[in-house]
C-alpha cells in the first residue's frame, strides 16, 4: 500500500487531504515565542483574524520542524507496511528537510524494507496547491506510482504563479525584497511581483506602481506563458484580500472570458508570516515556469 502525505504549507486543509486522499504535515509558525501547528493546535485557521493580527503589528516568524516530528508522521504509515509518497512545498526555500532527511536515515534502518518517495512542487502556498490536485486526481483516475512520478518529472514546471504584494516589511523580513525596496516601495505606492521560478526559488521579476498596473502586468504573463485556461483550473490564493482578488477575476474574465474555472483559497499561516496581508496569487496552468 501506499500512504500518500503533503504538508500546510501548501495552503492544503484537511478538509482537501481528506478530498484527494492525502495524510497532512503541519507547518509551525511562531508568534511571541511560541510554536503553533496548523490543523493541530486549532481546527480550522481563521484567515481573517490572522491577517488582521498582523496588520495590528504581530510578526510572526517560522521555524523548521525536528526529525522526531516527521518520525511521529511517517513511523506508523511504515510500521503498517506502507510505503510513502510525499508531494511538499519547495525544498529550496527551508532548512526543515534536513531534518527530513536525518528522520529517513533513522527510519530506514529500523524499516529497510519500505520505499519512500517525494516530490517536490518547487513551490509554495497556492502553486503547490494546484500540483498537488492534479496529483490527487490522477491516482483518483487510476493512475500508478510510476506514472505519477514520471509525470512530476517535466509536469510541476507546467503550472506558474505570480503573487501581487502590498505590505512590503513581511517580505523584507523573509529576504524577498530589500530594505530599501520595501521602504520606498511603501512610500511610492510600488509593488513588486513575485514568482516562483524553476528551481524552486521565489524571485521579484518585476515592479509597478499601483494597484492596478500590478494586476494587469500579471495578466501580461499569464497571456505570454498560459496554456489551456478555458480546460484548467486557475487558483487565487489571497491573504484576506478578496476585494483585490475579486478584482483580479474581473480584470481576468475580461480579458480571457467569461468561462474561466476559478477557485479561491486563503494563503496558510506559515507562507502568510512571509508575505503579510493583503497578497495575492494567482496560478494556471503554463508552457513554462
Amino acid at each position: 500500500m501506499l500512504t500518500l502525505f503533503t504538508d500546510s504549507d501548501c495552503d492544503v486543509t484537511p478538509e482537501i487531504a481528506k478530498e484527494y486522499g492525502f495524510k497532512l504535515i503541519s507547518m509551525p509558525y511562531v508568534i511571541d515565542g511560541k510554536e503553533i501547528f496548523p490543523y493541530e493546535d486549532f481546527d480550522k485557521f481563521d484567515d481573517k483574524e490572522f491577517y488582521k493580527s498582523l496588520r495590528d503589528g504581530v510578526l510572526p516568524a517560522t521555524c523548521a520542524i525536528n526529525p522526531d516530528k516527521y518520525i511521529e508522521y511517517f513511523e506508523p504509515e511504515f510500521a503498517k507496511g506502507n510505503d510513502i509518497l510525499y508531494v511538499h512545498f519547495s525544498a529550496a526555500m527551508s532548512g526543515t528537510f534536513n531534518a527530513m532527511r536525518l528522520a529517513l536515515e533513522e527510519l530506514k534502518e529500523k524499516y529497510p524494507e519500505r520505499k519512500f518517495y517525494e516530490i517536490d512542487t518547487k513551490a509554495i502556498s497556492v502553486l503547490s496547491l494546484m500540483i498537488i490536485k492534479e496529483i490527487g486526481e490522477m491516482f483518483q483516475q487510476g493512475k500508478t506510482l510510476e506514472e505519477v512520478l514520471e509525470w512530476s518529472k517535466t509536469g510541476v514546471d507546467k503550472f506558474a504563479v505570480y503573487f501581487y504584494a502590498n505590505h512590503l516589511q513581511f517580505f523584507k523580513r523573509s529576504g524577498r525584497v530589500s530594505g530599501f525596496s520595501a521602504t520606498m516601495g511603501s512610500i511610492l505606492g510600488i509593488h513588486p511581483i513575485l514568482t516562483m521560478n524553476a528551481e524552486g526559488k521565489m524571485v521579484t521579476v518585476a515592479k509597478k506602481s499601483g494597484k492596478r498596473n500590478t494586476l494587469n502586468k500579471i495578466l501580461d504573463y499569464m497571456e505570454q506563458i498560459g496554456d489551456d485556461f478555458k480546460n484548467h483550473r486557475i487558483i487565487v490564493a489571497h491573504s484576506d484580500a478578496l476585494d483585490i482578488a475579486n478584482e483580479a477575476v474581473d480584470m481576468m474574465k475580461a480579458r480571457f472570458g467569461d468561462d474561466l474555472d476559478i477557485e479561491y483559497v486563503p494563503v496558510n499561516p506559515t507562507a502568510g508570516a512571509h508575505c503579510g496581508p493583503d497578497t495575492i496569487g494567482i496560478c494556471f496552468r503554463s508552457i513554462s515556469r
